[in-house]
Formats: C-alpha cells, structure tokens, sequence
C-alpha cells in the first residue's frame, strides 16, 4: 500500500463523522504493508482518529497515515501525538497542519521523539474536506454556508408565503447533513414565525446536534416556538442589532466554526452583501411557482462584466431535484 493510496483511505474514514465545531480526521495505521488499524472522529467529545485506530492493536513499529496534524494539546481528550508516541509507531504520514494555535505542535513533538514524520501527502483533498475548519482558523471567523431551496423559476415560497416543500426528501436529508456538517444553524425571524421549523439534524450519525442560532433584536419571538425546544441546543442574539461580520466572529469566538444559514432573502442578502458567505448549496426543484418570494433581493453586481464570484464546486442530483455547490474565490 502506498502512501497516497493509505491517506486516500484515511479521507475516506474522516468523512464518516460530524466531528463539528471540530475538524474532520480519519487515521490509518499501516506495516507492512497491510492495515492494522483504522479510525475517525466521529463527534466533539468523541475518540479521536487516531485513538480509536490505535485501539485495533499493537502498532510498535508501524507507519500511521493522519488527515491532519495529530493534536498536541490536552483539550476533551489527551493529545494524539502522546498517544501515537506511547504506541510505538515509527511513522507518521500527515496530510495537513494544523493551523489551530492551541491544538498545533504535533509533528515538532513526534520529531523530538524520533518519529519520522512527512507532510504534504494528499493536502490538496484533504484539505477541501476540512474546509469549514481550517477556512474559520484563517479568517477567524465562522465557515458561512447559503443553503437555498427553490423551484426552477428562483422562487422559495408561493405568494401565500407557503414553502414546505419545494424539494423533496432527499434534498431535505442532504440539507440535514449540512446542518450537522456545518455545527451551527441561522434562520431569520420571518421564517421562524412562518414555518416554526426544529433546525435540528434528523439523519442517523448526528451525536451533538446543531446549535440553533437565533436573532431576536427585540426579544419578542415566541418562547413556544420549536427552536426553543430541548432538542438542542439555542444561542440569541437579542441585545440590539448585529452585522453579519459579528455573528460569525461571535459564533467563532463561542468555538462554533461553521454557520449554515437558511431563510428568506433577507437574511440572504445581508450575508452576501457583507461579503462573509464561503459556500453556497442550491437545491433546484423541477417546479414552476409562477409568483412568490425570490431567494434574493438586493443588488450584489454593478455591471455585467464583473469577475465572478463564485465558482461550482460540485452538481449532484437529490431525488427529483439538484443541488449546486459553489465555492467562494478567494
């Protein structure tokens, strides 16, 4: 087994988890050729990937394959690079450093033990994987995600202001999955009072639920509503008004890394205007409304001729419907 070949199996097991406000990590402990162990992070408080691989057996001597830096800092578990050092390996392989300050250190330690270390392999992969995390340690700030859900016209909702459900249960899931993804959750006070959604992550793997994130500048929501419920659990904002830039500082600043924000248009727009979005998920339905909401509503372009934006990551078909996902240039 190559290198590249054992840290592509390693990515593979990292995508397991929803490891949120923590980064994806999978870990591969190879000799001789063969996998002697295997783990990933599975959620916050959770094993770490290379705990769980190290479990498998005895590693003495073996090369261990990590998606990122092993940690170097006691934080709800001890650090991986001890673990890795106590176990004996003679290798380790990883993807990417950490750019975490308080989590970073790990490969100057397993040198300074006399492990031999390598850097670099499959970065690229890995880090598009771990891009909620390791884009909110450089712009210190939480990862924005738009998610957007809307018939083949941009419309969201019918003039009636109905909108469940434009797509069906399979983009809904994959809208779940983001939510997990992504750790925290924003919708605007419209929604909430329209659709009084849960905001929660109803798929099988979720261990921690998304954090509900909730705007309510004049404290006036209605405490019944089922945001506010034990599902899990809910941050407000309630002390006067808050820009974009402050939500996703404040988020980062409460150990929250990525944001999805879901609702109207103008909670949309405010959070493209101000220039903080990094992803963009369209969810296109095979549906004509005619009239109705669009899912946005203010100007982001003076001419035609402006450089784009945004560039598609990704197409993939949902059920009946498709999603699109676009990636900020930076």
């Amino acid at each position: 087994m190559t290198d590249l070949e054992a840290m592509a199996r390693a990515i593979r097991l990292a995508g397991r988890g929803y490891p949120a406000p923590n980064p994806r990590v999978g870990c591969v402990i190879v000799r001789d050729g063969l996998v002697i162990g295997e783990g990933w992070h599975e959620a916050a408080g959770r094993p770490h990937a290379e705990v769980m691989a190290l479990a498998n057996g005895d590693a003495k001597g073996a090369t261990a394959y990590v998606t990122l830096e092993p940690c170097n800092h006691h934080g709800r578990t001890p650090p991986c690079a001890e673990a890795l050092i106590e176990a004996g390996v003679s290798r380790v392989v990883v993807a990417v450093e950490d750019p975490n300050p308080e989590a970073a250190g790990g490969v100057a330690r397993l040198r300074a033990a006399g492990i031999a270390v390598d850097v670099g392999v499959a970065a690229d992969r890995a880090a598009v994987q771990n891009e909620r995390f390791l884009t909110a340690m450089r712009l210190r700030r939480a990862f924005v995600t738009i998610k957007v859900a809307m018939g083949l016209d941009g419309r969201i909702a019918l003039p009636s202001g109905e909108s469940k459900w434009i797509t069906g249960p399979a983009a809904r899931r994959e809208g779940h999955r983001l939510r997990a993804e992504m750790g925290a959750v924003l919708v605007g006070k419209g929604t909430l009072l329209a659709d009084n959604p849960y905001l929660t992550a109803r798929i099988p793997g979720v261990v921690n639920p998304p954090t509900r994130v909730v705007l309510d500048p004049q404290h006036d929501l209605p405490r019944d509503l089922n945001v506010f419920n034990e599902a899990a659990p809910t941050v407000v904002f309630s002390a006067g008004r808050f820009s974009p830039q402050d939500i996703a500082a404040m988020l980062f600043s409460m150990g929250h890394t990525g944001l999805l924000v879901e609702g109207g248009a103008g909670m949309i727009g405010s959070f493209l205007q101000a220039d903080v979005v990094d992803a963009l998920e369209v969810f296109v339905a095979p549906k004509l409304l005619g009239h109705g909401k669009t899912w946005l509503e203010v100007p982001l372009l003076d001419r035609l001729d402006e450089p784009a934006r945004w560039r598609l990551r990704r197409t993939g078909r949902r059920g009946e419907d498709v999603q699109l996902s676009y990636r900020r240039r930076r």
